[in-house]
């Protein structure tokens, strides 16, 4: 039975929309979700390779799972939302350091969902369906506020990152590619998001598997430990 080659994780606080962009990309749809209890997983196959892409809660209550979670992850995307700056500052107060239990070269992205509830993100989705801002005679869509945090905020964060891993900035893939701004119900940036991921972990998996051993498990060896009476004298 064959380990998944890499990992990403998501993480971020609850009600950021980290399951919704999940099941956006992997199902293809936008469903009305609960709150993840845990954390819960989706295989996809990319390429030649099998990377699992691991959703995990935001809860309070859940949140030492984080860790365990990230252990030996290729990439790790933080979430926040565009229009809750405290989901933003979360990122780095509570679930930055969850990571430290990911691969050495981890890649990390920092991505602003839920841009169609801004005023911009309402804006760029007509004009990509080639709809006026007008319903009907003397109606229009009702206004929405304007974004509150920049991509700007996110550039910054992310830079923050490399000094707390204290990665050169040379080394690694420039702010502008490893932050991006995505809406789960409208689809917009999602597979840009998961694609661009993919394709920078797959030299990632290779240089692993010349470095280390093959991430195989010989299950048909396996053997039960043996039971032992109960009891002092056991």
């Amino acid at each position: 039975m064959r380990k998944p080659d890499g990992k990403i994780v998501l993480l971020g606080d609850m009600n950021v929309g980290k399951t919704s962009l999940l099941q956006r990309y992997m199902e293809r749809r936008f469903p009305d979700t609960v709150s993840t209890v845990g954390g819960a997983f989706y295989l996809k196959q990319w390429r030649s390779f099998n990377i699992s892409i691991w959703d995990t809660a935001g809860r309070e209550q859940f949140h030492g799972l984080g860790s365990m979670y990230c252990r030996g992850a290729t990439a790790i995307i933080l979430t926040y939302d565009v229009n809750h700056p405290q989901s933003l500052v979360e990122l780095e107060d509570r679930f930055l350091g969850l990571t430290d239990t990911a691969s050495t070269d981890c890649l990390f992205a920092i991505v602003g969902n839920k841009v169609d509830l801004s005023e911009e993100g309402a804006v760029e989705s007509r004009e990509k369906d080639g709809c006026s801002p007008r319903l009907a005679a003397g109606s229009y869509m009702s206004p929405k506020g304007p974004k509150q945090v920049q991509l700007e905020d996110a550039v910054a964060l992310y830079k923050k990152i490399l000094k707390y891993k204290m990665l050169d900035e040379k080394d690694v893939p420039a702010a502008e590619q490893m932050c991006f701004e995505t809406s789960a119900k409208t689809g917009h940036n999602v597979d840009l998001l998961f694609e661009t991921l993919f394709d920078m972990v797959v030299p990632m998996i290779l240089r692993q598997r010349a470095q280390g051993p093959p991430q195989t498990v010989d299950i048909s060896s396996y053997k039960p430990p043996r039971r032992t009476k109960s009891g002092c004298c056991a």
